[in-house]
């Protein structure tokens, strides 16, 4: 029984880490060169002393050259290196026999035909190269390099006429561009030219692309021939039509024309490329056509490039976003500029062919200013007064009334008749925008024509209508109220005030009520003025009406020397007196200020000292912050006023002033008597309590005694 075959043991790596000295593959072969591990020793080098041994060779090497092939026929090398090895043993016919083998074998390979063809050349064998190039271009007429070699050994031969021959048969097959070349080149080099135009008039028709319409008007511009070089441009531009045109033809057309000094034909080549090619193509056009205009042109020819291509900008954005009305006017006014009213009309009609998509007043506003533009126009440049009403008719008919409407346009379209002298259709058209649509702005507009035309009856009947449209706008009822202030009309006027206050809703009564006021002062009728002011009170009891109510006081006219005083302070005293109840302490501020600076210009001490006694004092106070849901959030510092006349009403706070003010006095020591004296009033001491500061925020101090 035989004992188990025992497996080597692994040698454990005990340590890890990486090694100090690092070794790399580089290194390793780096060595290897060095140390010349890799090389062979070569092999003995045999000489042949006679012919047998010859013999011997020949016979081995040719064995071992018809095993590899016996091997695989398909290796192209054996083929090579065997035909070679006959070639290099002056074995002529047997290389040539085995290049013919590999044509048989093979007769698609490129390499064969090439090497078989340099051979036969290399030996001088002309008549046998040419029979094989021959056979080359019949098998494969599509591979260029058979024929480049074929007309090159004949040119190198000086046979002319042949390489010409060969190059006809090779443009049959209609090669690439660059065999057509190298046959234009071929006939330069023994100066064709009329050879080469001919092969140029068949290129271009075999390849139509316009580099090589370009090429061929370079050749002829080379050799001098301008007029030949000028009627291939025409034809190429001919050729292609305007549909397949190219930038780069009429560009190279005006740097020809360019350099023959004809500048009239270069701006007109431009000038018709501009116009017939599509704009996303005109790029380089652009620029070129710059450039010459600066070369060349004068100023003019300079702003006419810039216009034009600022008008291919904005053809490109009105195209792409129809409805950019932006545009559309940066547009307008670089065509209006050109005077050119055929295309002026031409593109506003384009223009507002593009309504906006949806019935939004916000998306009509920049739309309808293309209407006001065109009308304009037409009135003030063409003066096509016919065409001007036509645009309005047609503008207004296309507004969706129903939804929104657009004064603007009611009242300039009026206006145009009025100039025109039709004063009726005006007034029908403003009298049936208002039974369509009516706005106060449309109100307002046909007033101010009334005004103008001096019709005062027609203007009360429309601020009727107006007040019918709009009863709660103030300043309707203003202005109603001034215009028959104007006529003289006073008692009208003072009826139209007394309509207007009182309407249950009015958007702006303060105004009306001041306006009213002001009517009246302005009558020199007080006492009414005061029955106003007292109506105003009943409604309300801002602080605003008590202050204009004591100035107004002041202000009006009596008879009586000093009798004004007395009545603004009786103003001042009611207002203190209604603003006492009320919880708004700003506004009774706000009053009292008013008063001491009234009684500091106008009153005396005593007066002036009953008014500081009233002022209040400013408290800051710590109060909870309490959010909507009821939770609270912490404390805030307020101010608050706190006013005499209050705290005579509450004895209670009274007492706690003054224990406060004598624990204050018994922590201090007074230094004089007449320190004590102002410490201890009860205006001027400084209150602490658990909330915050007190400070009198009233009563004057030592400066401004």
């Amino acid at each position: 029984m035989e004992k188990p075959q025992k497996m080597p043991k692994v040698a454990k790596v005990k340590n890890k880490a990486p090694a100090e000295v690092q070794i790399t593959a580089e290194q390793l072969l780096r060595e290897a060169k060095e140390r010349d591990l890799e090389i062979l020793p070569p092999p003995p080098k045999q000489k042949i002393s006679d012919a047998a041994e010859l013999a011997d060779y020949q016979q081995r090497k040719r064995k071992t050259f018809e095993d590899n092939l016996r091997k695989n026929r398909m290796v192209v090398s054996n083929w090579i290196k065997y035909a070679q090895w006959e070639e290099s043993q002056k074995e002529i016919q047997r290389a040539r026999s085995i290049w013919e083998r590999a044509i048989d074998n093979e007769h698609r390979n490129i390499t064969i035909w090439l090497k078989y063809a340099e051979m036969e050349m290399k030996h001088r064998q002309v008549n046998h190269a040419r029979n094989l190039w021959d056979r080359a271009v019949t098998i494969m007429p599509r591979v260029n390099q058979f024929w480049y070699k074929y007309t090159y050994m004949e040119e190198m031969l000086e046979n002319v006429a042949g390489a010409r021959q060969v190059f006809e048969r090779w443009m049959e097959w209609q090669p690439e561009e660059q065999a057509w070349q190298t046959y234009v080149n071929f006939e330069l080099r023994y100066k064709e030219i009329d050879r080469a135009r001919t092969i140029y008039e068949r290129f271009v028709m075999v390849h139509p692309e316009v580099k090589n319409w370009i090429k061929f008007a370079r050749f002829e511009e080379a050799h001098g021939f301008v007029n030949g070089a000028r009627t291939v441009y025409e034809r190429a531009i001919e050729f292609f039509g305007d549909d397949h045109a190219d930038e780069r033809l009429f560009i190279a057309f005006a740097r020809f024309e360019e350099g023959q000094k004809e500048h009239d034909r270069v701006r007109v080549i431009y000038k018709y490329a501009l116009e017939h090619l599509p704009k996303d193509r005109t790029t380089e056009l652009y620029k070129a056509y710059t450039i010459h205009e600066k070369k060349y042109g004068d100023r003019s020819g300079i702003e006419d490039v810039i216009v034009s291509k600022r008008k291919f900008q904005y053809e490109q954005e009105v195209n792409e976003n129809p409805t950019n009305y932006d545009a559309w006017f940066d547009y307008l006014r670089l065509v209006e500029n050109e005077a050119d009213p055929e295309l002026i009309r031409e593109t506003y009609e384009r223009a507002i062919a593009n309504v906006p998509p949806a019935k939004d007043k916000n998306l009509w506003r920049r739309y309808i200013y293309l209407w006001i533009n065109y009308a304009l126009y037409e009135e003030l440049e063409t003066e096509d007064l016919e065409r001007t009403r036509q645009i309005y008719r047609t503008c207004l008919e296309l507004i969706p009334h129903k939804i929104f409407t657009f004064s603007k346009m009611w009242l300039l379209y009026a206006q145009f008749e009025i100039r025109c002298k039709n004063l009726q259709t005006a007034r029908k058209t403003l009298g049936m925008a208002i039974g369509r649509c009516p706005r106060d702005k449309l109100f307002r507009g046909y007033i101010d024509l009334e005004i103008q035309l001096r019709e005062f009856d027609r203007c009360r009947i429309l601020y009727e209508k107006f007040l019918e449209f709009g009863p709660e706008n103030c300043t309707t009822w203003m202005k109603f109220a001034e215009l028959e202030s104007l006529l003289g009309d006073t008692d009208r006027a003072r009826a139209i005030y007394e309509l207007a206050i009182q309407q249950p809703r009015l958007d702006m009564p303060e105004l009306l009520w001041k306006s009213y006021i002001d009517f009246e002062v302005q009558q020199g009728e007080f006492q009414l003025v005061r029955q106003l002011y007292e109506r105003l009170l009943e409604r309300t009891v801002h602080v605003k009406v008590w202050i204009s109510y004591a100035k107004f006081e002041m202000s009006a006219e009596n008879e009586e020397e000093g009798l004004n005083v007395p009545l603004a302070r009786r103003v001042y005293e009611r207002a203190n007196e209604c603003l006492k109840g009320l919880a708004e302490k700003e506004s009774r501020v706000l009053v009292l200020e008013a008063w001491r600076d009234f009684e500091r210009d106008y009153g005396d001490e005593s007066s002036q000292q009953k008014v500081l006694e009233r002022m209040p004092r400013k408290v800051k106070k710590r109060q909870k912050i309490v959010s909507e849901a009821g939770v609270e959030e912490g404390w805030e510092e307020v101010f608050d006023f706190i006013f005499p006349e209050d705290e005579m009403a509450r004895p209670n706070l009274k007492l706690l002033a003054a224990a406060k003010n004598w624990k204050r006095k018994q922590d201090t020591e007074p230094s004089t008597a007449v320190s004590e004296g102002i410490a201890n009033h009860p205006e001027t001491a400084d209150e602490q309590q658990p909330g915050g500061e007190e400070q009198d925020a009233g009563a004057p101090n030592e400066d401004e005694d």
